[in-house]
């Protein structure tokens, strides 16, 4: 096994934290960062608004039901590109081997790090330090030999802590590990795996690969890679995103277009959310769709977005690929997916970290 040194690290309610750090009078409140009028979604939250049950990704209607109090700020992107580019600086002092997810989580590869006598866990402490001594933030860290891991135990003691899991504990650990914990699998995944018998990793380890393979197809090698605790995944400093999309299997099949038309509203709201964050990048050149029909077959329909692609977000062009989508096979839906194609703004030098250049 070539095991690596991987930290993995994610702020905890960067937005919202970002702006409590602004304005300390929001310390304690109900707070999101976020859409607050219209189609409005929330993109974070901080810990007390949570404590009602508001969430990323739901509607602000919906959040300001659960918590009549909370208030609604307008996010500030180039406040919150600005504190990702000071992360960056903080962990380019221990290792220049740096994947950024997004602009409040990364993963860090220190296999070869000569700080702190060469230990992954008091260089991500290290880091949480200084990040809450100069940047009055805080972040979680998980410590693993490889990204899925290390992944994984940031979210384990959040928020403000660090969770270190050593090679010899992999084993242990991963078999009590429940499989919703993976990457991945949602709410029909898990069901899909509960009624093999797998609610946990270890309970899917049992499971035959030939079955896995036959009901879940590639990603049933995965399933079973993860569920091992195994991921031979480099953490790469050179990527350039190509497309970015949302999609929702649904439980009970999308019977008309009208049930497909309110689906595809929250989709693009999600969706609207997650490119916001890239959106200084890449411009969007395509939109498209994604239909899965209850046979399993799918297909996908797209256009080129008129301009420079800013005006992107028009429901009426993706709700007329929907329809034209469905209309080839006219049959119940189980999946529904809507994305962009996308193009890099500038030439990208080295990697993804031209998210925090000035």
């Amino acid at each position: 096994m070539n095991w690596r040194k991987i930290i993995h690290v994610d702020a905890d309610s960067f937005y919202a934290s970002v702006e409590m750090r602004e304005n300390p009078g929001l310390i304690g409140q109900p707070i999101a960062v976020g859409g607050s009028t219209g189609r409005g979604v929330i993109a974070t939250c901080n810990y007390e608004a949570r404590k009602y049950g508001v969430r990323s990704a739901m509607p602000s209607s919906r959040a300001r039901q659960l918590c009549p109090q909370l208030q609604i700020l307008k996010p500030r992107f180039p406040l919150y590109r600005e504190t990702s580019r000071q992360f960056h600086e903080i962990f380019r002092r221990y290792t220049e081997v740096i994947e950024p997810l997004s602009l409040d989580e990364a993963y860090l590869d220190v296999s070869e790090a000569t700080a702190c006598q060469g230990s992954a866990t008091l260089i991500a402490e290290e880091i949480r330090a200084s990040i809450k001594e100069e940047l009055q933030l805080t972040v979680s860290a998980g410590v693993a030999p490889n990204k899925f891991l290390a992944k994984v135990g940031s979210d384990w003691n959040k928020p403000d802590g660090c969770f270190t899991l050593a090679p010899g504990q992999v084993a242990s650990f991963v078999r009590e590990l429940p499989v919703s914990r993976i990457n991945g699998v949602g709410s029909v995944t898990a069901a899909k795996l509960e009624k093999l018998g797998a609610t946990t990793c270890g309970e899917l380890q049992a499971i035959p690969l030939e079955t896995l393979a036959r009901r879940f197809g590639k990603y049933g090698l995965r399933l079973s890679q993860l569920a091992h605790g195994e991921d031979n995944r480099p953490v790469q400093t050179s990527r350039i995103r190509k497309s970015i999309s949302v999609e929702n299997t649904y439980s009970d099949d999308l019977v008309d277009i009208d049930a497909m038309r309110t689906a595809l509203e929250k989709i693009l709201a999600e969706l609207e959310t997650r490119f916001h964050r890239i959106e200084e990048q890449y411009h969007p050149n395509k939109r498209f769709v994604k239909v899965k029909f209850d046979n399993f077959n799918q297909t996908t329909m797209e256009e080129v977005i008129p301009g420079n692609g800013e005006h992107w977000l028009q429901p009426g062009a993706y709700l007329a690929l929907l329809e034209s989508a469905w209309q080839r096979q006219s049959r119940p839906v189980r999946l529904l997916g809507a994305g962009l194609r996308l193009n890099p703004r500038h030439e990208v030098r080295e990697s993804q970290l031209a998210l925090f250049d000035n």
